[in-house]
């Protein structure tokens, strides 16, 4: 409606609600076992053996058995830059990502918008994420023209967030659908690690990490408000969604652009002050809608690394299958950053409906979202699932 010549935007009726889940991934897998021997010959860095042992009991600890990288063998030989661990690169890195992302985020997106099953021109907004290939303007303008949508869509560009910004995209996205009545977002996670790339140096053990637990893939959901009977079928319920950094803790995690291109710090502690946080963001955020018994919830946890997942699941006590769906996406694609949590929601609706559950969430109404990433924060989204046919 308008007003003295303005218009006045309603707000929706209902909870926002994920109407669609679509998912990517580069054509090149990597087998986790064989990829120290793989890693340390195109790196020409079989001379550093000790240096190769301790990567291969990274890569064993992992709980990672294949990943997809965009990165192959003849793409790093065309790019000897990439190789090299400390060679400015930035120019060659950024070459690569600023095509590669809006790429696989199309195809991530085209999935979810079939699934939804309306016009892609109903798209109204897009909340785009990704830690790779800054520019101006971004992936979520090449994105909008490589699926076709109308220019007029309000575009929300999140860069270099971090791991948590797939519940970023959720948080921003619920707000966007709850505000716009008729709202649809689009909201895309793309993430192509080939800004962090790079051979061993044994100055440089962290890095290590990275090689070993990174992998590359791209999420987008349709998410909106007031479902359409008989033309949207919702997943999953976004009740809440929250945000809290950690007091004393920037030094946790943090990644830097610089002319040899995105690095890393990782903290041995991280695990630890992670599990020691949880439960207090959880209560906030759970504790309105009288959960309290996390063994009654559904879960979906980002895989920063196995010892995370460990401790967070030791410190709330949880059974060993209230994470399957967790450590299997883990397992299946490594840590894909901030598209990770949405792959995880996606293998979860799959075994809900293969298991033969009543709803999306493994049977159980109400589950929770958790992002971990620089800050440290930490994104909370509390969801409700749906009815399964």
């Amino acid at each position: 409606m308008e007003v003295n010549g303005y218009r006045i935007i309603h707000s929706a009726d209902g909870p926002a609600t994920i109407l669609a889940i679509g998912t990517a991934n580069p054509t090149n897998v990597v087998d986790q076992n064989a990829y120290p021997d793989f890693y340390f010959r195109v790196t020409n860095s079989e001379h550093l053996q000790e240096l190769k042992a301790k990567f291969r009991r990274i890569c064993e600890k992992a709980a990672i058995r294949k990943r997809h990288l965009y990165l192959t063998e003849e793409i790093l030989r065309e790019h000897p830059s990439l190789l090299a661990p400390m060679a400015p690169s930035f120019d060659a890195r950024q070459q690569i990502v600023v095509e590669a992302v809006p790429k696989l985020a199309k195809e991530a997106a085209e999935k979810a918008i079939k699934e939804w099953g309306r016009p892609k021109s109903d798209i109204t907004h897009l909340v785009f994420c990704s830690a790779s290939g800054i520019d101006m303007p971004g992936s979520d303008l090449q994105l909008l023209k490589l699926l076709g949508l109308p220019l007029c869509v309000n575009r929300v560009m999140l860069y270099n967030v971090g791991c948590h910004a797939g519940g970023t995209a959720l948080r921003v996205a619920k707000d966007l659908a709850e505000n716009n009545r008729g709202a649809r977002v689009l909201a895309v996670c793309s993430e192509v690690t080939v800004l962090s790339y790079r051979g061993p140096h044994p100055a440089h053990i962290e890095s290590l990490f990275v090689q070993a637990l990174f992998g590359d893939g791209a999420a987008a959901l349709v998410v909106g408000s007031d479902p359409v009977d008989g033309v949207e079928r919702p997943i999953f319920e976004i009740a809440s969604a929250s945000q809290v950094m950690l007091p004393e803790s920037e030094e946790a995690v943090g990644g830097h652009l610089r002319e040899i291109g995105l690095t890393f710090h990782l903290k041995s502690q991280l695990p630890s002050i992670i599990a020691s946080n949880i439960e207090q963001s959880l209560t906030t955020a759970c504790s309105p809608l009288g959960l309290s018994d996390w063994n009654q919830l559904f879960w979906t946890v980002h895989p920063g690394g196995r010892a995370i997942l460990d401790q967070v699941e030791a410190r709330l006590g949880l059974e060993k299958d209230r994470l399957a769906a967790t450590r299997h996406v883990l397992s299946e694609y490594g840590n894909m950053q901030s598209a990770t949590v949405l792959f995880i929601l996606d293998e979860m609706r799959k075994r809900s409906a293969a298991d033969g559950h009543a709803t999306t969430g493994e049977g159980l109404d109400w589950g929770v979202l958790l992002g971990f990433g620089p800050g440290l924060s930490i994104e909370t989204v509390v969801l409700h699932s749906c009815k399964l046919n």
